[in-house]
């Protein structure tokens, strides 16, 4: 049983049904690349916690809204309790937003431009421990490379692999942990 999620109720839930479901939405995309960028030197339980404020923040995840955002929703952003006042990461949303709409064009869909880099087929570990996990992969290095020469910020390589974990791209649920098979079932149905 994958032991990260400890004793919080909302991790547990999150791990239960969500982590390592393959994400076909742009919209909920969007969602991971604002969480997964504010986790950038936090815990995911801090920002997991927060879900809802920068739910609210940005404009329920609408990246048409969020690339449009000003200085002053800066500033507004800043006095906001319900998220990580960090102003690098808020202007950084801004950007992503309007980056992850320019690649909407390029490719279609944000989907079927960040899919390419699991060859549109989720990649399946085999891990014992926790222990085992890696923070990063070749893959993971690949699309921090892409998404920074793109003008992406706060997508490194571990933001990646997380992102890539979260959205169902890697399956690192522990072989002993009952959603390993459950999400491995999922995949013969993806549709990408």
């Amino acid at each position: 049983m994958c032991s990260w999620p400890g004793n919080d109720s909302l991790m547990q839930k999150y791990h239960d049904e969500e982590w390592g479901v393959p994400v076909v939405d742009d919209k909920k995309h969007f969602e991971f690349i604002v969480l997964e960028c504010f986790q950038a030197g936090l815990s995911w339980k801090t920002i997991l916690h927060r879900r809802k404020g920068f739910k609210k923040a940005f404009a329920n995840f609408d990246y048409k809204k969020v690339a449009k955002f000003t200085e002053k929703d800066v500033e507004k952003l800043m006095q906001d309790e319900g998220i990580i006042r960090n102003r690098l990461k808020i202007k950084g949303m801004i950007t992503n937003a309007q980056t992850f709409m320019q690649i909407q064009k390029e490719f279609g869909s944000f989907n079927n431009y960040v899919w390419q880099f699991v060859n549109n087929k989720p990649i399946v570990n085999k891990l014992v421990n926790q222990k085992d996990i890696q923070p990063t992969s070749p893959e993971s290095d690949e699309m921090a490379r892409d998404m920074k020469k793109r003008g992406f910020k706060f997508r490194g390589s571990t933001i990646c692999y997380a992102n890539m974990q979260a959205i169902g791209m890697v399956n690192d649920h522990l072989i002993s942990c009952k959603r390993y098979k459950e999400i491995n079932s999922t995949h013969k149905d993806l549709k990408l």
